[in-house]
């Protein structure tokens, strides 16, 4: 089980063109960790913005009447992925995890794979 600075770090260091990574309560919409991210990106800004995303998503779900649950939400932008995981694991009920990589170095599917594995190593 990793605590949530060693989760960020493997994401940050594990995953092939990740350049920030935090862990957000979409409740409150802040940030319970970060790491990475730039002077001209500030993760805690996206987080609360992510927030809002997800909060959007799960209001459609519920009134279309759907009733699976959210794994991953992708935002792929011209040159960056922006990928949120809710987070499924014991004490990670409204939580998620929001990873930032560079599209050009990224392989997507790694970088879900590398995500889900974090999640259940994350002890929240």
């Amino acid at each position: 089980m990793a605590n949530t600075e060693t989760a960020l770090k493997e994401a940050l260091t594990t995953i092939e063109g990740a350049t920030g990574v935090a862990l957000v309560d979409y409740t409150s919409g802040m940030a319970l960790g970060t790491m990475g991210g730039s002077k001209t990106f500030d993760l805690n800004v996206a987080a609360a913005g992510n927030t809002d995303v997800i909060r959007a998503k799960m209001r459609t779900m519920e009134m279309l009447g759907l009733k699976g649950d959210i794994e991953d939400i992708l935002i792929s932008l011209s040159d960056q992925y922006h990928l949120i995981r809710l987070l499924k694991s014991r004490g990670g009920n409204g939580l998620f995890l929001y990873l930032v990589l560079e599209a050009n170095r990224a392989n997507l599917a790694m970088a879900r794979h590398q995500l889900k594995k974090i999640e259940a190593e994350l002890e929240v």
